[in-house]
């Protein structure tokens, strides 16, 4: 019989496009002294939502103003440290600020994502109508920093041509970042991660360098990745010889040399060498790597939101995230219910009129959207819905495509002039372009840069744009966009389309139709597995270590 294992959380890509996070089980995590947690401050019933605005973040949470502001800050440090470790300019806020909901239990987690399991502990959602996360506020929040890691690399382009395996070995490495008052200390060791290197066997070095995490078709091998990825990001990290390797490594990786031969020519070492080199490090006590002083101070606004927030805040953002479509009835419903204890609140007719038109009485929608904008002509967000129906309805009805394109640009023009940042008012805008005569011109392109500065985390909108970069005979510009995305360590569709359009950036050749792309796509997907390689060094034995 074979050993039972501990649980860990690990990251999953579900259907809708969004990252699960399954909380720790059976081990206490080392981190948990919670360098980034409410856990002092348990919010109230019913306590009014709190919204909190720094540089780079948006935090929502019903609680204490002093525990709000505390979290944030250290979000703050977090962000500064990661600026600081991957040699980027500091000071720079990031264009779009990142919006995260704390809840407190499971139960605010199911009110935006419904059908989450009980051991979730947080989800990010980069989605088309907003890029946010939620987490328990009172759990560990490394699965949290973790995901920011990425959230924030993409933002600031850092690991565009990084293997799937270091990326994920870096996000690992900083989220168990311990933020104190003038320190910082980074690269801890999380316990569950920890209890899989030492109680399991490892996945093969060579299908952890060559392999995404969806791609492994055994469990141990699937529990052990994001372990094993943290373990050889430490080993690189911790060692100033070792760094210089691992630069060496990624560079010769980005110029297209094979994963498993560069890392050999960069360390001078065999991966059976190297699998020895990790077996006798985690023998020795693991440190991490401090951060002192001039740690930020950001300026941090508090504002209390109306009542219909504590309603409507949470089911609001399950309307950005999507909805089954056996649910969508009752979602529409529920929201009605909800918005009718504030018939004169515009948030809640906001989310009424949201509600209505994407899972409801579209009809219904678009009217009480019209009114909101009489009352207040310079909401964002009801501009940008009412687009969205015209261009959906122009997609329904081609006779009155014309008008509804038209109507959906002068609203998506008002929504530019009172926010320029907003990057779904200039996705909309640039799909509102394609396939017009003379598309694509400088201004589309433009207009899609701009959107790609706003949420480079969106596939669509990085796809958009490399296909309008295409058409314009900017391939290398194209090949580098696309490059982050086929290279995504958890793949799926999306990866697969950059794949192919990468193949054709990189060969100066046009674009394929979405029809196109799906079935080259499907072919590469079919295409038999290569031979399994032999072991790297058949020290099974040494498992037990």
């Amino acid at each position: 019989m074979g050993r039972r294992l501990p649980l860990t959380w690990r990251e999953t890509s579900e259907g809708s496009g969004f990252i699960v996070f399954k909380r720790s089980q059976g081990v206490a995590a080392v981190a948990a002294a919670a360098a980034i947690s409410l856990a002092a401050w348990a919010a109230p019933a019913h306590a009014e939502w709190k919204r909190a605005e720094s540089p780079n973040f948006v935090v929502y949470y019903q609680g204490s103003e002093s525990a709000l502001r505390r979290y944030v800050r250290n979000l703050e440090v977090y962000d500064f440290v990661l600026r600081r470790r991957m040699g980027l300019p500091v000071g720079r806020p990031a264009a779009r600020k990142l919006p995260i909901y704390l809840v407190s239990n499971g139960r605010g987690l199911a009110e935006i994502s419904p059908g989450v399991g009980q051991a979730v502990a947080g989800v990010y959602f980069p989605r088309q109508e907003g890029i946010f996360a939620t987490a328990i506020h009172d759990r560990e929040q490394d699965y949290l920093l973790h995901e920011y890691f990425h959230h924030f690399s993409m933002q600031m382009d850092v690991v565009s041509n990084y293997p799937g395996w270091l990326i994920e070995g870096l996000a690992e490495y900083f989220m168990t970042a311990e933020i104190g008052e003038d320190t910082v200390v980074i690269g801890h060791v999380n316990e569950n991660r920890a209890s899989w290197i030492m109680g399991s066997s490892w996945i093969d070095l060579r299908d952890l360098l060559t392999k995404r995490p969806g791609e492994l078709r055994d469990e141990t091998d699937q529990a052990t990745y994001y372990p094993i990825a943290w373990l050889l990001t430490h080993w690189f990290m911790s060692d100033e010889t070792r760094r210089g390797q691992l630069l060496a490594y990624t560079q010769a990786v980005s110029r297209g040399e094979e994963s498993v031969a560069a890392m050999e020519t960069a360390t001078g070492m065999s991966l059976a060498d190297i699998r020895k080199a990790l077996r006798r490090y985690t023998r020795q006590r693991l440190v991490g790597a401090g951060v002192r002083g001039d740690l930020p101070n950001p300026e941090i606004t508090v504002t209390t939101l109306p009542a219909s927030a504590d309603d409507l805040l949470l089911i609001g953002q399950r309307l950005k995230v999507g909805v089954a479509q056996n649910r969508r009835e009752a979602t529409a419903a529920r929201v009605r219910r909800l918005a009718a204890r504030h018939p004169n609140d515009p948030f809640a007719q906001l989310q009424l009129g949201h509600a209505e038109l994407h899972f409801g009485d579209r009809a219904a929608g678009v009217a009480i959207l019209t009114r909101l904008l009489e009352t207040e002509p310079n909401n964002v967000e009801a501009l940008q819905l009412l687009a969205s129906h015209h261009i959906y309805m122009a997609g329904e009805t081609p006779d009155d495509a014309p008008g509804h394109i038209g109507e959906a640009r002068r609203l998506l023009a008002h929504a530019y002039q009172i926010d320029p940042g907003q990057y779904y008012t200039l996705q909309m805008l640039a799909e509102t372009r394609v396939g017009f005569d003379g598309y694509p011109n400088e201004n589309d392109l433009t207009t899609w840069d701009l959107a790609f500065r706003g949420a480079p985390q969106l596939p669509g909108i990085r796809l958009g744009y490399a296909r309008a970069l295409m058409l314009a005979g900017e391939h290398q510009e194209a090949a580098l966009l696309l490059e982050p995305l086929a290279n995504a360590p958890h793949g799926g569709q999306a990866a697969r389309t950059a794949g192919v359009l990468l193949e054709r950036a990189r060969t100066g050749q046009p674009p394929l139709s979405d029809a196109e792309i799906r079935a080259a796509a499907e072919a590469e997907e079919a295409q038999p597995d290569q031979p399994p390689g032999e072991g790297e060094d058949g020290d099974e034995g040494e498992d037990d270590a």
